[in-house]
């Protein structure tokens, strides 16, 4: 259960979750008691969780430079891992297909995107929070220009 709930939290590999999960689903199997019997009796000394056990999470920096780097772009958040994305070394229309593709994965999985800056965009899992925004410098400087 507790390795579910780290990798919905994406703090835990992919990998690291089958392997465990196989390791306990051959536990199971080996054990007369059923998983119904085995909740009702209490765990001892599993009710002390540290708040330091968790893994450090990733951010991936990713500067495509062409439409076919998109994919692993998207494989990125579908291991539940932030990626910020570079586009200013892509043409435009190369970098609207990417930004285009991306936006289908961040929907498909619940995540997020966020124009960090001029061609630079931030994608998140569904298991983190964007909060506040950037206001785009070029926006404002017009802005601010014609106030005068």
């Amino acid at each position: 259960m507790m390795n579910k709930f780290m990798s919905f939290l994406g703090l835990q590999e992919e990998e690291e979750v089958v392997e465990r999960e196989r390791i306990d689903n051959h536990d199971d199997q080996d054990n007369e008691t059923s998983p119904f019997e085995q909740r009702k009796q209490p765990a001892k000394g599993n009710n002390i969780v540290s708040i330091h056990s968790q893994k450090n999470v990733r951010v991936i920096l990713n500067e495509p430079r062409s439409y076919e780097e998109a994919q692993d772009i998207a494989d990125h958040l579908r291991s539940r891992r932030s990626v910020v994305v570079n586009l200013q070394r892509v043409r435009s229309d190369q970098a609207v297909r990417i930004v285009d593709f991306l936006s289908g994965t961040i929907y498909a999985l619940n995540g997020g995107i966020s124009k960090l800056g001029p061609n630079i965009f931030l994608c998140t899992p569904d298991s983190v929070e964007i909060q506040g925004a950037i206001t785009e410098m070029l926006a404002d400087e017009q802005d601010y220009k014609k106030m005068r």
